[in-house]
């Protein structure tokens, strides 16, 4: 177990005695001779948004694909929960609780946006889609239809996901990611390529799905977007973790302002 400070914002607790659902230690990962993670640790707490940032090409997909187990660490370990996932496969983390969306939004375009959940549901991976009416889908497609509700989208449900606005599409991508009822929920640049209305929606339904798990990284570069959401941050740069705390004591940090500005900028 460990203590852990938490903001306020929105009615959260100040304070919570919380133990890690994930502690990465000293991992590293090369491609070739090029150094792409180096030495990276991290602990994400039970009930926490954690935000990991950092620039363009800091390292920050590489590190959900470890975890996730698209890649293999170089060096150091991953512990989900206590127990080492290091060597495991990503299927096997996907069963232990570990979801995740991706950057670029890969929905069903021709389906509809509850077939796009239900396919994406761990029942209807095995199962075609007529299962839907069984008893058991009936139970799967009552669960979409509450998460739809949730992100604001239960009235687009019949609707063909090609049809739906930018934000929309991203949000439905959150809906198809808890389906699988994970613990841990890793949301890759969400916010990408997203308006200030966008922005906001989108940070609404993450606080509303966060019920829904025991933990959330959110991985993205928009600081003013992740400082308004998450209850730590961890910055990255040039694949090192180069800062970590509460928002307002890491954007005050000297080496943030520097990855994010340049010298000369910050000192303008």
């Amino acid at each position: 177990m460990e203590f852990r400070s938490e903001s306020s914002r929105a009615g959260r607790r100040v304070m919570q005695h919380w133990a890690s659902i994930l502690d990465v230690s000293s991992i590293s990962k090369s491609f070739g001779g090029l150094r792409a993670i180096t030495e990276l640790s991290l602990s994400v707490a039970h009930g926490e948004i954690l935000g990991l940032v950092g620039p363009n090409g800091a390292g920050k997909s590489v590190f959900i694909n470890l975890v996730c187990g698209l890649y293999m660490p170089t060096a150091g370990t991953i512990q989900l929960n206590g127990e080492d996932i290091t060597a495991l496969p990503s299927y096997r983390r996907a069963r232990l609780g570990i979801g995740r969306t991706y950057q670029n939004i890969r929905l069903l375009s021709r389906m509809t946006v509850l077939e796009n959940v239900l396919v994406a549901s761990r029942q209807q991976v095995t199962q075609p889609l007529r299962a839907a009416f069984s008893r058991s889908g009936k139970a799967e497609a009552a669960k979409a239809m509450r998460l739809l509700e949730q992100v604001q989208l239960v009235d687009k449900a019949d609707h063909v996901s090609g049809s739906l606005a930018y934000g929309e599409a991203r949000r439905l991508e959150i809906v198809r990611a808890l389906m699988g009822s994970p613990r841990l929920l890793f949301l890759d640049e969400p916010a990408a390529g997203m308006n200030e209305q966008e922005m906001e929606e989108l940070s609404q339904s993450i606080r509303v799905c966060q019920s829904q798990v025991d933990a959330i990284v959110i991985v993205d570069h928009d600081m003013t977007f992740m400082q308004n959401l998450a209850d730590n941050l961890v910055v990255m740069d040039a694949g090192m973790k180069i800062a970590e705390g509460v928002p307002k004591q890491v954007l005050a940090d000297p080496r943030v302002i520097e990855a994010y500005l340049g010298v000369e900028d910050a000192a303008a």
